[in-house]
């Protein structure tokens, strides 16, 4: 794996800098195995029915940024996709106190069939100076498409030239989809962009401040940081631009998903001298003692970090019990994003609900801070076990729908809509969270278990639904095993033809 290099106009995609795979079917615990000997290797697939794109999540780290307004420059089709955040900016801001939550400002070049040919670039600066004029934001980022890279649009230059003109900061974040098949890249294109022009070397160092790298959750973090004498800074979310000046002045940073944070970590471990906590987020008993303990280390608070545990545990651990009670026997499916989707596996685990499959979208061999502590999936196998029928899907939701139909858990988890249908579909009942905060820390256990086992007892709209949907696959399909289109199938542990490990 290669470093964090903010020298470079454009981050490293995964597939070089972390070894990210996005197709994968055996046992979580040898997937764990091939990628810490360093064997894993990916696969294509000869049949895709969807890919997702690196741009959406580039602007899911931009966007939400209080005074900040985004560019995206290529065709308008290209930013049809970004309105759901203004959805997400306003429904969520109150849980982060955002006084007056403003209608998120996203705009678009608009490259046309002319453009392709002469290029875009004057277009693009007109667009500049308008969205400077019209919404007075403070930072304006410039997203990167497919057809402005394919036409050698140099972004950075115009960047560069309108910065000096408007007296505000204009980001370019190179993101363009066909860069990388995992489009989680596009996070790390976003921070690499904020780290390169936003974020100050510090000046000083506020002891009181921890950088939490998130998404939109609930606020659990305040009251986590509150023994220690701390408070969190949340970015990029609801974050502004002064608040991304001094990421570089907190006394550490942790992450609610490593994943999503893996890269903008690393970046100002190396570059701005700001310590990563050294282990995974906190899912999980287990792995919530060894978070509170490394923070009070990191802290040089061990005895608060000790006396938090206790507490918490003696406060939270009966209530685990008797949920863990009223779930013995239960099975689950679970389908999300990498590191959180482990996060789920592990929360299962500790509510002793069999996991028997899951559908994660990508994994990364490594994480960007090198350490084995950050691996959620072999912290899941290692605490609570294997998980049998694990995949690597990247969306696939052929796949999944096959996937279920074998294995019927008694509930599907999802981090991401629209897979939870197919939960539905099959009469199973599905739960999506979105706030991935919700599951964390010995709270979060009973917080989401409490949901599980309300959305199990709650089954009579999924049973209707059940007897009349109609599943758009063949039986063929459904009788295939889920990596039948797999083309290189000797990577990956097999079975007989149309079945699942049971």
């Amino acid at each position: 794996m290669s470093k964090p290099n903010l020298s470079l106009p454009a981050v490293e995609i995964r597939e070089i800098r972390t070894g990210s795979i996005t197709a994968y079917d055996g046992e979580a615990a040898a997937l764990v195995s091939k990628a810490h000997s360093g064997t894993l290797k990916d696969t294509e697939r000869s049949f895709q029915q969807c890919a997702g794109c690196a741009i959406t999540k580039a602007a899911c780290m931009t966007v939400l940024i209080q005074d900040a307004a985004v560019i995206e420059h290529g065709p308008v089709g290209c930013s049809t996709c970004l309105h759901e955040y203004n959805f997400t900016y306003l429904v969520n801001s109150g849980l982060r106190n955002v006084a007056e939550p403003l209608t998120r400002r996203v705009f678009s070049t608009n490259l046309r069939e002319k453009d392709t040919v002469y290029g875009g670039l004057a277009k693009l600066e007109k667009t500049i100076r308008e969205v400077k004029e019209r919404t007075d934001a403070n930072v304006i980022f410039v997203l990167s498409t497919c057809a402005a890279a394919i036409i050698g649009d140099d972004i950075e230059s115009v960047c560069d030239q309108m910065e000096d003109e408007l007296g505000i900061p204009i980001v370019p974040i190179v993101c363009e989809g066909f860069r990388s098949r995992v489009w989680t890249t596009g996070f790390d294109a976003a921070y690499h962009g904020i780290a390169r022009k936003l974020i100050n070397k510090p000046s000083v160092k506020n002891t009181d401040t921890i950088n939490v790298i998130n998404f939109w959750g609930s606020d659990r973090f305040s009251d986590w940081f509150a023994p220690f004498g701390c408070k969190p800074r949340y970015i990029t979310p609801f974050s502004t631009l002064k608040d991304l000046n001094k990421a570089s002045e907190a006394v550490a940073t942790v992450q609610a998903c490593s994943t999503l944070g893996s890269y903008l970590a690393a970046v100002l471990e190396q570059d701005f001298g700001v310590p990563e906590i050294e282990t995974a987020p906190p899912y999980g008993i287990v792995q919530t003692d060894r978070w509170f303990r490394a923070l009070g280390k990191l802290l040089g608070k061990e005895d608060i970090a000790e006396q938090v545990i206790k507490e918490k545990k003696e406060k939270y651990l009966p209530r685990i019990e008797e949920l863990k009670e009223k779930l013995k026997g239960k099975t689950a499916y679970v389908t999300g994003g990498a590191a959180h989707g482990h996060a789920l596996l592990s929360v299962l685990g500790e509510l002793g609900i069999n996991a028997v499959g899951a559908s994660i979208f990508h994994h990364d061999a490594l994480f960007d801070s090198g350490r084995l502590e950050n691996d959620q999936l072999n912290q899941r196998v290692e605490d609570y076990g294997n998980v049998r029928n694990y995949r690597v899907c990247s969306k696939q939701e052929y796949e999944l729908a096959n996937s279920l139909g074998k294995l019927h858990p008694d509930i599907l988890l999802s981090r991401h809509g629209g897979m939870t249908l197919w939960g539905a579909k099959y009469g199973i009942p599905s739960l999506l969270v979105g706030d991935e905060h919700y599951s964390m820390g010995y709270e979060g256990i009973i917080d989401y278990g409490e949901r599980i086992l309300e959305t199990m007892e709650n089954d009579e709209f999924v049973k209707n639904l059940q007897k009349h949907a109609i599943n758009p696959y063949t039986k063929w399909w459904l009788m295939q095993r889920p990596d039948h289109f797999f083309d290189n199938k000797n990577i990956n542990d097999k079975n007989a033809e149309g079945k699942v490990n049971g």
